[in-house]
Order: structure tokens, then sequence, then C-alpha cells
């Protein structure tokens, strides 16, 4: 069964969440500030974090910023503000996903399936398909779970590959941000456009020679998004 780390300085928010997520079996770890889970997580197999934004000694954004640096291992957010500027600031630096407190436990468990289901196809736990797919200098290799750019291997989070190979798979088709969460989150898509365009970012970021002026990733003003470029093999 998996590992998770629930990371959040109020006792009462991380029993909560235990209340939840024991009856599905998983291990779980605690952890009170962000410094105490990044030693969590060096010491353990994580397969999942759930981290709080606000909290003393590092906070879940830095913490998220320093895990990034090491593991690929998805991060959820626990933010009780309702602000959007919290939540767009840790997808740009890393996140996955964010949850917004008070918790609807259906919604947590739901999240917190989808992102380990994903995490584990990407690490070789149960890959469902092996096609290579090839668009111009973009190889995507499902089986392996790895992305070469003209040749150099390049590092996506979990989220990031769902995205791109949901593109490779359809080169030309276009996506709509609701299209793309719906798909690749596993989720009825709401707050879609802002969590698909940062993720949309961090992808041109790592793909594109010039991420301002992309070669495959492209916007269809008014309508989403698409993979532009001949398919090979």
């Amino acid at each position: 069964m998996y590992n998770i780390l629930i990371c959040d300085d109020e006792k009462d928010i991380v029993s909560a969440l235990k209340i939840y997520l024991t009856p599905e079996g998983y291990t779980l770890y605690e952890a009170y500030d962000g410094m105490q889970a990044l030693e969590i997580l060096r010491k353990n197999e994580i397969h999942l974090v759930l981290m709080d934004i606000m909290m003393p000694v590092l906070d879940g954004i830095a913490a998220t910023a320093k895990i990034r640096e090491e593991s690929n291992v998805p991060v959820i957010l626990l933010t009780a503000k309702s602000e959007d500027t919290d939540k767009v600031l840790g997808l740009n630096i890393g996140a996955d996903d964010y949850i917004t407190k008070p918790f609807n436990p259906v919604e947590v468990l739901a999240r917190v399936r989808s992102h380990l289901r994903r995490y584990m196809q990407l690490g070789g736990g149960g890959a469902v398909k092996k096609d290579i797919c090839t668009v111009g200098t973009v190889t995507l290799d499902d089986r392996e779970k790895r992305v070469t750019v003209d040749g150099e291997e390049v590092s996506l989070t979990p989220t990031e590959f769902e995205i791109l190979r949901l593109f490779m798979e359809s080169p030309g088709k276009v996506f709509s941000p609701r299209d793309i969460y719906s798909k690749v989150w596993n989720d009825a898509p709401i707050g879609a456009e802002g969590t698909v365009a940062v993720h949309i970012r961090h992808l041109r970021e790592k793909i594109e020679i010039n991420p301002a002026d992309p070669r495959y990733l492209k916007v269809v003003w008014g309508q989403g998004y698409k993979m532009e470029g001949a398919p090979r093999g």
C-alpha cells in the first residue's frame, strides 16, 4: 500500500485527514512544519504529500520548492485562503494540485487516489500503454515513462507527463482547459483554466527552446491548447 505524508501545523487538521485516509489502508506519516516534512521524505519512501501552505519554520511553498529539487512525488497543497494567488504560486513552484479548507472528505479521497494512480503509473507501477509517441523532436516513451527533446531527457512531474501524453496522442487536436483538467485530473473542472495554464507554462519551459514562442504547445485563442508538429513513428 502507499505511504502518504500529511504536513500541517494544526494537529486537528492532521487528525481529520488521518480519519479520512486511514480506512483506505494508507500508511500515514505526520509533520507539523516544512522542515519535518523534508526530513521524513529523505528517510522514507513517500508516494504523496499533503502540504499546508501557512506553517512555521518552513512554509509549504518553500518546502514544496525544496521537494522539487529532489523528487517528483505528487504534492497537494492545503490552503485556508480563498485567494487564487497562493494556489497559483504553489503550482508555479511545482505542486500538482490544491485542496481548499474546510475539506470535503469525498474530494480529498478522490484527489489522493487520482494522483497516486498517476504517480505509480509514471514510476512503472502499472503502466497501461507501451507506445512511443514522437512529435517533431519530442519523444514520449509511455512504457519507460521517459520524455526526450532533441535526444536529451527532460524531467517531468507526473501531472506534466500526463498532460503531454494527452497532447502527443492526438497531435493537432485542440483541448480546452476543462477537457484537459477532466482527463488528467479525473475530476470536475472547477477552476481548471488557471491550474492548466500553470502546468502548460511549466511544460513549455521544459520542452521548448523558447517558451515565449513555442514550437509545439500552441494556444488556440478562445478554445484551448494543441500539440503542433508532424508525428513520427
